[in-house]
């Protein structure tokens, strides 16, 4: 399959979160080792993928309103039409039934195989979801990373937890892990790349096991952590439950390890937390988050929150409000219910009405920023190592980059110093980002 796809362009769009820029990285690669080239715009391809995210209803209505907008390219401009990732697992058949223009859909499982799915496409539609029980191997030679810098490493696949909301478990299948050497050498071949920061991913990355010697999360983020090269370790997701205090070890042991981490809360009552079979109480998460900022001086902490899950009383709502002055996170990134297929809650009666759910988000998120506003301004006038990104979004004529917290610092340089590390003096500060000049030298 080396040239199957020689001389065709390919474009792939991403929706979702780190794991979808992964696999779409890993997307690319494949088609990308088989022959193809990158195209800038579906309107220059031959192929299109589009890969999908199914967490929320608004994710897979953005998808449905794009493939509307492919799908009219297509009649004026032929090319083969794919949708992949959580969507495509969940929605299968669905797909081509509301897309006619859709000429593939290939679940997670499916990318090693995406060349010969998109030449067999070509004379018949293909639909390709089914999950394997082992893990598929990628790798680094296939996979066209976004930037040389930072290196997304996969760890695991799946989930096992079956929160009441969630539909990852179905969309991705069970936890299927990685064999722990060739997560070390997909790390090396990042290192040797340039890449200056590794970040490890898995649905829930905590759980990770070892398919051959049973060696867990802290053992695996020690040997990643002594890999020569990348300065900048994170992770993420970790699941509260299954966050154990050998991981606070590991990560206290390694100056490499970030102090930044992002621990889905999702709410701050017990009782909803019970209804979400999240397999915590708000005093477990809070004990976490003790014994974490104990051993992890200047931690910063991120956070995931739903607002409007059925049956959230107004006192379950400040609970959660309460629980982020206590913690006090250094971002979160918050939602509305809505009920997704295939998941528990979704035979619950959605009996918050909207309205509600709408005000209580407005009122946690007004809450969040003024924390951040208060916690920002304190690091005006330190001094900050940054990994630069590249010219700031906001088209600005800045630069902008990502502290060792996580923290988005805009500043002000002589030249673009995408991919390397810079020094810079905090001047200002908003509710979502520091605002900066380098520092010489």
């Amino acid at each position: 399959m080396r040239a199957a796809l020689a001389g065709l362009k390919v474009f792939v769009r991403t929706f979702g979160c780190q794991m979808s820029e992964n696999d779409s990285e890993h997307i690319a690669g494949v088609l990308g080792a088989a022959g193809a080239g990158p195209a800038g715009r579906p309107e220059d391809a031959d192929i299109v993928i589009v890969n999908t995210c199914a967490v929320r209803q608004k994710s897979e209505e953005k998808l449905y309103s794009y493939l509307g907008r492919l799908a009219r390219l297509k009649k004026k401009r032929p090319f083969i039409l794919g949708v992949a990732g959580c969507v495509a697992q969940v929605r299968k058949d669905d797909l081509r039934v509301k897309f006619p223009a859709v000429d593939l859909v290939v679940g997670p499982n499916g990318y090693p195989d995406l060349p010969a799915i998109v030449l067999r496409s070509a004379a018949s539609p293909q639909v390709r979801t089914e999950i394997g029980p082992e893990w598929r191997e990628i790798g680094a030679e296939a996979t066209a990373r976004s930037n040389a810098w930072s290196a997304y490493i996969p760890v695991m696949e799946g989930c096992d937890n079956f929160c009441a909301y969630c539909i990852v478990p179905f969309a991705r299948g069970p936890e299927r892990y990685r064999p722990f050497e060739s997560v070390l050498a997909e790390v090396r071949a990042a290192a040797a790349a340039g890449a200056l920061e590794v970040q490890l991913l898995g649905q829930n990355v905590n759980s990770y096991r070892d398919p051959g010697t049973g060696r867990g999360f802290a053992d695996l983020l020690e040997a990643v952590s002594a890999v020569p090269g990348p300065e900048w370790v994170r992770f993420i997701t970790s699941h509260p439950k299954s966050f154990g205090d050998d991981i606070i070890r590991a990560m206290a042991a390694s100056p490499k390890v970030c102090r930044s981490l992002h621990l889905p809360l999702q709410s701050g009552s017990t009782s909803v937390l019970a209804r979400m079979n999240r397999g915590y109480a708000r005093d477990d998460y809070l004990g976490l988050v003790s014994r974490l900022k104990s051993s992890l001086p200047g931690l910063l902490l991120t956070t995931d929150v739903i607002v409007g899950f059925p049956g959230e009383t107004e006192a379950d709502f400040e609970a959660t409000a309460g629980l982020l002055r206590e913690v006090r996170f250094a971002g979160i990134f918050s939602f509305r219910y809505s009920p997704r297929p295939l998941t528990a809650a979704a035979a619950l009666r959605d009996d918050v009405p909207f309205e509600v759910k709408r005000r209580r988000l407005v009122d946690l998120q007004a809450l969040q920023r003024s924390i951040q506003i208060e916690a920002n301004r304190a690091f005006v006038g330190r001094d900050l190592r940054v990994l630069a990104a590249g010219p700031s979004p906001k088209g600005s004529g800045r630069f902008s980059g990502r502290t060792e917290g996580g923290l988005v610092v805009n500043f002000d340089a002589p030249a673009d110093p995408a991919g390397l590390f810079v020094n810079v003096r905090v001047t200002g500060s908003g509710p979502y980002s520091l605002h900066a000049e380098m520092i010489p030298g």
